[in-house]
């Protein structure tokens, strides 16, 4: 997720792959999204063209019908013939992955690396192509095919998959797209909207028309889903919920903090403040957390001040966009205990009318597998639609 830049940002969330230090060709078992349930479709007549996507090889015909949105998930109109692709999942933090075969979204071999961003957005290109490289042989060695590689990224993306930030590492200026595309088709997408896209086909977001997708880790980040499509916007640089600093001068005192909402209620902002309290208490967020559950004073002040700050941005955006539901995903947003607690009451709080202050406020169901089912979900129906069109040319 891209946390602050200057008056930018982007989107993001958190999630971890199991078994980080497995060999690609040894499968731990499979898992699929939501027991293995199927996407649904119900978007509207109409279609956009699908950017972004850079075939390797001749395409291969694969159904994968939607409208509206330009890429809603219909099985009916799916080829029974499995379609596999890798799902990486790019984070500031990890990089998590596996092999998804869709329509069912079962997640095989799962790994998670460090993502390493001081070391420079080429290091970290160099490493994420590595296990790209490594689930396409272990996937070859298990007779399986890979049609396609879906990459959800921490920065802002474009429509077109061009890479528009820089704030964990920058790709702006490295041939990204070229290098993926030499192993298969591939797509580049933006992080929060890749896992939003799971949450609608396979989670909780499955049934509704539109919705608004939270996601709260390393960073804090959104995404309006509208028939089961993320919204991209003009320029792709939807999703910066909580990257602007606050301005507000106090009103008794003066003092401007300068301070963003993700370096308040976010996870190495939670740890910040905490330890100024008292240094050395915690690392991570998910500690800052556990303190709080257990019920440490300070960790407690911490944890629920900032989720109230959330709540009352969350609740923002619902007095203008009044979604169906508020899904909250992310390594911290959807964890029991105070934060949770503190979140929702927060949320309807500061919901104007009342008209919608009952909104459905749901965790997200995908879990730590949510950005790879979605970067992998992302290529599926952009290629597969790129694919039918062609064939139908022919």
């Amino acid at each position: 997720m891209v946390r602050r830049q200057v008056r930018a940002g982007g989107g993001g969330h958190g999630g971890a792959a199991n078994d980080p230090g497995r060999p690609p060709g040894a499968d731990p078992g499979v898992r699929s999204a939501q027991g293995g349930g199927r996407p649904r479709h119900d978007a509207r007549a109409g279609e956009r063209p699908l950017p972004g996507v850079i075939f390797a090889k001749p395409p291969v015909r694969l159904r994968v019908h939607g409208r509206g949105g330009g890429g809603g998930l219909e099985p009916s109109a799916v080829s029974p013939t499995p379609f596999n692709a890798i799902g990486l999942d790019v984070g500031g933090t990890k990089v998590a992955a596996g092999l998804v075969t869709f329509p069912e979204a079962r997640v095989r071999f799962h790994r998670t690396v460090p993502t390493g961003p001081q070391r420079g957005g080429a290091a970290v290109l160099a490493e994420v192509l590595r296990l790209a490289e490594d689930l396409l042989a272990g996937a070859r060695a298990a007779g399986s095919t890979v049609d396609a590689i879906g990459l959800g990224l921490c920065e802002l993306v474009s429509p077109a998959g061009c890479v528009l930030s820089a704030q964990s590492f920058d790709w702006r200026e490295l041939p990204v797209r070229e290098r993926f595309a030499a192993l298969a088709p591939f797509v580049l997408e933006a992080d929060v909207r890749a896992a939003a896209r799971a949450e609608a086909a396979y989670g909780a977001g499955r049934g509704l028309r539109q919705f608004l997708y939270v996601t709260v880790g390393t960073g804090i980040a959104s995404c309006l889903v509208l028939d089961g499509e993320p919204f991209v916007g003009t320029r792709g640089a939807t999703g910066t919920l909580a990257s602007v600093p606050w301005d507000h001068a106090c009103e008794r005192c003066g003092y401007l903090s300068g301070t963003s909402l993700e370096e308040f209620a976010g996870g190495p902002g939670l740890v910040r403040r905490l330890n100024q309290q008292r240094p050395g208490s915690a690392r991570t967020g998910q500690e800052v957390l556990a303190a709080a559950s257990a019920g440490d004073p300070p960790a407690l002040q911490v944890v629920r001040t900032g989720a109230a700050a959330l709540g009352s941005a969350v609740a923002l955006l619902v007095n203008v966009l009044d979604p169906e539901a508020v899904i909250v995903g992310g390594g911290l947003g959807a964890c029991d205990g105070p934060y949770w607690e503190t979140l929702v009451p927060a949320i309807r709080q500061h919901i104007w009318s009342p008209v919608h202050r009952e909104l459905p406020v749901l965790r997200a169901a995908t879990g730590a597998d949510a950005g790879v089912i979605g970067a992998a979900a992302t290529a599926w129906v952009r290629i597969g639609r790129a694919q039918e069109r062609a064939a139908t040319s022919n």
